[in-house]
């Protein structure tokens, strides 16, 4: 009989460290310690294409001939409103004035408009190609003696969804964004997303591929080629099951299939330890 209670005992202390066990899939950077050095994959930088908008600003000693390169912005543009988005819009231009640039929209060959140069090609370009490439035009031309171009890409953005706290499409400023900081502007994950399968979809080739990276991983995790972040990348972060029966039926229950099933297993077990206990 004591023997009985005693596998009882063992059998319940079991079943109650299981179910109080921390799940393993929430902490990220799970083989990281302190002094780890990781190798990232091929820094991937923002580059031109189409339907990117940008700005360019042509500056020189001789301000007056440097407009010559600004495209005017027109007053009142439809479309444009006040906010960070138009703001974003106006830089000076080069005479120092009151005037300003409006921004240039890459077309579907990688090709933009620019004054006097005419259509110049700066798809796949990132922005310190571009302004060389423009500088070195307008020198090889004989038109500026001493430009400096400024080249500023506008609007980039990400879009995030599912088990994220802020979802949405998020615009960003930088050449170089990595998913870690992508995550953190999406306002990091929900406790029920799912951090092993994370998934980024991208446009390659006119063609849309999907990643998955391991947010539990480091290793794998900045070495995966999605590490930094493109324009136009989508993030989608899985709920975990248990956000998922949320939306059955019986989700918000705990009498689910699967509860019953433990149930079912443990009372099995327990069976069998009498059953060989008497015998």
């Amino acid at each position: 009989m004591f023997k009985k209670k005693s596998l009882l005992t063992f059998a319940l202390v079991t079943l109650a460290f299981t179910a109080c066990k921390a799940p393993q899939d929430i902490t990220y950077f799970q083989d990281m310690e302190n002094g780890t050095t990781l190798m990232t994959s091929p820094v991937s930088e923002i580059v031109a294409q189409p339907d990117d908008r940008l700005t360019i600003v042509v500056h020189s000693q001789d301000p007056q001939l440097a407009e010559i390169f600004n495209m005017p912005i027109q007053a009142r543009r439809i479309g444009v409103t006040t906010g960070r988005q138009s703001s974003a819009l106006a830089y000076s231009n080069g005479g120092g004035g009151n005037n300003s640039t409006s921004c240039y929209t890459v077309d579907a060959f990688g090709d933009i408009e620019f004054p006097v140069l005419g259509t110049i090609h700066i798809g796949g370009m990132t922005r310190q190609q571009i302004a060389a490439y423009i500088k070195d035009e307008l020198i090889n031309r004989k038109l500026l003696k001493d430009p400096t171009i400024s080249v500023e890409f506008l609007d980039h953005s990400f879009t995030a969804l599912g088990s994220v706290n802020s979802p949405g499409r998020i615009v960003f400023d930088r050449d170089r964004l990595n998913i870690i900081e992508a995550i953190g502007l999406a306002g990091d994950l929900t406790i029920d997303g799912m951090r092993t399968n994370v998934k980024v979809l991208r446009m390659e080739e006119g063609k849309q591929k999907a990643y998955e990276v391991d947010l539990t991983d480091a290793q794998s995790l900045y070495k995966s080629p999605v590490f930094y972040v493109q324009q136009n990348d989508v993030i989608y972060v899985e709920p975990n099951d248990t956000k998922k029966r949320t939306t059955t039926a019986n989700g918000n229950t705990p009498f689910t299939p699967a509860f019953w099933i433990s149930i079912a297993s443990f009372l099995s077990t327990i069976a069998v330890l009498i059953l060989n206990t008497t015998n």
